[in-house]
C-alpha cells in the first residue's frame, strides 16, 4: 500500500513531481510540449475519469457528486471549444478541485505516449533495474546523517522509499545516531513514498512495549463502498538501538507531501516530537495512477489514513507545526530549541558548559543583517 503509487510509477514521480528545493511549492509535472487534443481523446479521458471517480475514488458519495459534474460539463459542450491538451487537463483539475477539495486528486498530460498499465497482479515484483539504480544513487532517500554541536543528531529525508530497499540503509543511520541526546528529522524537501517505512522510521522513536497504534489506512474496494483496513503499529523488533527516551524535532515546509505528512502527523499526536517549520501541504489520501488514454492520466485517491488519535487526518489542512517559523530557519529553531532545553535538565557541569558554548555559537551564526 502506497501513499501515492506502485513501486516503478512510484521512483519516476520521486524525481519529477518534487522540486528538490526547500522554497519550492509542491508541483505536478507540466507534461512536456502542449499539443491538440481532438474530441476522441478528450472524450476518451472523461469517459475513463468518470469510471474511475464512481468505481474507485475513495468516498463514493463525492466520487459520485464529481464524475456527475464532469458528465454535466461535458453535455454542455464545454469541452468542445477547447483544442489545448493542457488546458483541457488544467480545465478537469479546476472542477474537481472545486468539487472533492482532494489535494491528491489530478489529472496528468503528457506529450509522449502513456503506455497501457499492466493488469493487476501482473506488476513485476522488482522495479526497473534503471530505476533501482538511481532509488541506490539517492541513497533511498537518505540525504544526509550528521552529528550536531550540542551532541545533536540531524537526519534528513528526501523520500519514504520501500523498506526492503531502503530499510538497512536506515538502519545504518540510526545507529550512527544513536549517541545524541536529541534528534532533528529534516522533512522539508521530502516527497513522501511508502506507509510502510514511515512505520519503520517512528518505531525507532518509541519502546516496543506495549504496543503502540499508529494509524490505519482504509482502502476502498473498487465498485463497492467497502473498504480494506491496514493497521500500522509500532514495530516489536528493529535491526539496531532505538531511541525512545530523547526529544525528536521534525522540519516541515509548506510543500512537504503525503507520507512525509503521515510521519510528522503521528509522532505530534502521540506527543513523541516537536513540529517545527510551516503548516504542511495537506494530503492525507493515498492512491493510484489510472490512464486515461494516450496522453492522459489521472492520480487518483484510494484510500484514507485515519490517525489512532485523533481518527481523523491532515487532509485540506496540513499538518501545523508546534513551532511556526519560515521553513527556511526550521534548521536553527530546532538546534536552538533542543539545546535550551538540553541545558535546563542537564546537571553535569562539562556537559553544561559545551550545551552553553554550542548555543552561543548557533545564536552567534544567526545574527546579521
Amino acid at each position: 500500500m502506497l501513499y501515492r503509487l506502485s513501486l516503478g510509477t512510484f521512483i519516476i514521480v520521486l524525481i519529477v513531481i518534487f522540486n528538490p528545493t526547500a522554497s519550492a511549492q509542491f508541483e505536478w509535472p507540466d507534461g512536456g510540449p502542449d499539443m491538440s487534443a481532438d474530441v476522441k481523446a478528450k472524450t476518451e479521458a472523461i469517459d475513463l475519469l468518470v469510471k474511475a471517480l464512481e468505481e474507485k475514488y475513495v468516498f463514493p458519495d463525492v466520487g459520485d457528486k464529481t464524475a456527475s459534474m464532469l458528465k454535466e460539463t461535458e453535455s454542455h459542450e464545454t469541452y468542445d471549444a477547447i483544442t489545448s491538451a493542457k488546458k483541457f487537463r488544467d480545465l478537469l483539475n479546476k472542477e474537481m478541485s472545486d468539487v472533492a477539495h482532494d489535494q491528491h486528486l489530478h489529472v496528468l498530460y503528457s506529450s509522449e505516449v502513456i503506455q497501457p498499465f499492466p493488469p493487476p497482479g501482473n506488476v513485476p515484483r522488482e522495479p526497473n533495474p534503471r530505476l533501482l539504480m538511481q532509488l541506490k544513487k539517492d541513497n533511498y532517500g537518505l540525504e544526509e546523517v550528521k552529528h550536531l554541536d550540542g551532541n545533536l543528531g540531524y537526519l534528513k529525508l528526501t523520500s519514504f522509499s520501500e523498506p526492503e530497499l531502503g530499510g538497512p540503509t536506515l538502519a545504518g543511520a540510526m545507529a550512527f545516531l544513536a549517541n545524541t541526546d536529541a534528534m532533528i528529522i529534516d522533512l522539508r524537501d521530502n516527497s513522501g513514498g511508502y506507509p510502510a517505512m514511515v512505520d519503520l522510521l517512528a518505531s525507532y522513536f518509541f519502546h516496543s512495549f506495549p504496543p503502540i497504534h499508529l494509524t490505519d489506512i482504509e482502502r476502498r474496494k473498487e465498485g463497492t463502498k467497502e473498504y480494506t483496513l491496514t493497521q500500522w503499529w509500532v514495530l516489536p523488533y528493529l535491526p539496531g538501538p532505538r531511541y525512545a527516551d530523547k526529544e525528536v524535532f521534525v522540519l516541515t515546509g509548506h510543500a512537504t507531501p503525503s507520507a512525509a505528512e503521515g510521519f510528522a502527523y503521528d509522532l505530534q499526536t502521540l506527543k513523541r516530537a516537536t513540529i517545527v517549520g510551516e503548516t504542511t501541504w495537506g494530503g492525507a489520501n493515498p492512491g493510484d495512477f489510472v490512464r486515461l488514454g494516450e496522453h492522459f492520466e489521472v492520480f487518483m485517491p484510494t484510500s484514507h489514513a485515519i490517525n489512532s488519535v485523533t481518527n481523523t487526518n491532515w487532509e485540506g489542512v496540513g499538518v501545523k507545526p508546534d513551532i511556526a517559523v519560515r521553513q527556511e530557519d526550521a534548521l536553527k529553531t530546532a538546534e536552538k530549541t533542543a539545546l535550551q532545553h538540553l541545558i535546563a535538565k542537564t546537571t553535569n557541569e562539562q556537559e553544561l558548559d559545551a550545551l552553553k558554548r554550542a548555543l552561543a555559537s548557533l545564536e552567534a551564526t544567526s545574527t546579521g543583517p
